[in-house]
């Protein structure tokens, strides 16, 4: 193979856009992924995910070590093993987040990652079927639409809502990042627009990037302090890769830090406990981890939902009506609507996200997710900036065994209450007239919970991780020791490596982390590119 200028590990949300954006300025560009394409149905159909998810053929389904805050549960973190990573398996909610998160980013020595600077790349990468304005932006690469799955319950919790308080926004991903409106969704025309998507196969100009699938890094070449390619494994054979430039690790919060420590680059006790010769002690790698936490509301409704239109004659009709028209429930989003609220007056922005779905899942007798067979929503109680930051590690030398991930979903009791806050909103929104005639029963938590202390037991009880994990390579100053690349995305200390993916946040922003992650993609290939030139202007 033809020596690239430089190697993406990682097709992911934030990889597949950097590849894009580097071979569009006419960089030789060799993307590795572990897994296999996207060009699934599958993928493509919206309501297809969860057939994907938990599906190891697609989803990398990392095992969390026992959670001691969730009575000792451990959980399935699902990520995305196929070209698009998250983007090709997620439930597709596009919202950025508040412009506190990207301001915070900065105070927390993310210089150039403000909301100011972060806003003409969410703007570059989106074709937003709303239109553009000074906040949004047309003609990108992702796809964000309106939902094309709409039931009239989403319309009354929307204007119950409002009689509960909550302002209307006019778009959530606009000017302020507060109040309700309806889900936007990553989609085109009623189907999938991952990242992969966007920025790959139906990418416009610049070169072509080479495309290796299944085929997975087993470790960094370093020479001299300075990444100059990959050893990979791919149809059982060990390879070598180099390139011009350097490597850029786009792996995700779980698997870029994994890689880093397998090539020697992280906290030196732990590698010299794993025996891993040391390039770079960085012992803010693997640190930091974080996540949303959150539980459900569910409620049976006497109207349409989703529920029952999977059923019988309605689902064959669904069917039919979204190969003809693409629209229907089988276009449908993890969320139909969502308001972004304050649980307490003195906090400086939300703090919950409440999510509304016009459907609710079961468990069957094997603990999987099922669809409930009578008309039913559920709401979603998100907790945006919970406490607790975990950490990932290795397990062993071997390059193909997975994290260590050690994380508490529900660290504090300021986080449990603020969940309980959220489920009070969460009823308050139910009982308004808008919506209340419609709701027969509640099915979970239960009326019989009302008190604080059983919905506190019911947070610990049922709460889930929203499986947004961030920030174990984070960015920072170069003089901050928990910092693992600077402003620019280099790995601190080795030249020729970057790091693009979710595992660079300082902090959650509220809300998916899909679109930021992207966003990092996008602008993060503009700090390569700047990089690049640098290092070519002659000396002196």
């Amino acid at each position: 193979m033809e020596q690239s200028d430089i190697i993406v590990v990682g097709g992911g949300s934030a990889g597949a856009a950097m590849t894009g954006r580097l071979a569009e300025a006419g960089l030789a560009v060799t993307l590795i992924e572990a897994g296999k394409t996207d060009r699934h149905m599958r993928s493509r159909v919206p309501a297809l995910t969860s057939s994907i998810v938990q599906n190891p053929d697609y989803d990398w389904c990392y095992q969390v070590e026992p959670d001691p805050s969730l009575g000792g549960r451990a959980d399935i973190w699902p990520a995305g093993k196929l070209l698009g990573g998250g983007s090709a398996l997620n439930g597709m909610m596009f919202i950025r987040g508040h412009r506190w998160d990207y301001d915070r980013w900065a105070a927390l020595g993310a210089d150039g990652w403000d909301y100011a600077s972060v806003l003409p790349y969410f703007r570059r990468m989106e074709d937003n079927e709303r239109g553009a304005d000074a906040w949004r932006g047309t003609g990108g690469p992702i796809a964000v639409s309106e939902g094309r799955a709409r039931y009239p319950i989403t319309d009354q919790w929307i204007a119950a809502a409002q009689q509960a308080g909550i302002a209307r926004s006019t778009d959530l991903n606009g000017e302020s990042a507060e109040g309700v409106d309806y889900v936007q969704v990553s989609q085109r025309n009623g189907t999938r627009c991952s990242s992969a998507r966007g920025y790959l196969h139906e990418r416009r100009g610049g070169k072509t990037p080479t495309i290796l699938l299944e085929a997975q890094l087993l470790r960094l070449l370093i020479e001299d302090n300075r990444a100059v390619g990959i050893v990979y494994r791919q149809d059982g054979v060990e390879k070598t890769l180099r390139a011009r430039h350097g490597v850029i690790l786009s792996a995700g919060a779980m698997n870029t830090p994994r890689l880093l420590m397998l090539s020697g680059i992280g906290p030196a006790d732990h590698l010299a406990e794993m025996g891993i010769d040391l390039v770079r002690d960085l012992p803010g790698v693997g640190r930091n981890l974080q996540d949303h936490v959150g539980t459900h509301v569910v409620n049976e409704v006497d109207g349409a939902t989703l529920n029952s239109d999977a059923q019988g004659l309605r689902g064959a009709w669904q069917v039919l009506r979204y190969a003809l028209a693409k629209r229907g429930a089988l276009t449908t989003a993890i969320g139909h609507a969502q308001a972004f609220v304050k649980s307490r007056a003195d906090l400086p922005v939300p703090n919950l996200q409440i999510s509304f779905a016009a459907f609710a899942f079961d468990f069957d007798e094997r603990g999987r997710l099922m669809l409930r067979k009578n008309p039913s929503v559920s709401t979603l109680v998100g907790l945006m900036r919970p406490s607790h930051r975990g950490r990932i590690t290795l397990r062993s030398p071997d390059p193909l065994a997975p994290p260590v991930i050690a994380h508490r979903q529900l660290d504090s009791e300021l986080d449990i209450e603020q969940i309980v806050e959220g489920i009070v909103i969460a009823r308050d929104i139910l009982r308004q007239s808008a919506i209340a005639p419609h709701v027969k029963s509640e099915l979970r938590p239960g009326a019989a919970l009302a008190g604080a202390e059983q919905l506190r037991d019911y947070v610990k009880m049922a709460s889930i991780p929203l499986y947004h994990p961030v920030g174990t390579a984070r960015i920072g100053r170069r003089d901050d020791p928990a910092a693992v690349v600077d402003q620019d995305l280099r790995v601190i200390g080795v030249e020729g490596l970057w790091v693009a993916d979710a595992s660079v946040m300082p902090s959650l922003p509220a809300g998916n982390t899909n679109a930021t992650a992207i966003m990092i993609g996008d602008k993060g290939a503009d700090h390569v590119l700047k990089t690049l030139r640098r290092n070519m202007q002659p000396s002196g």
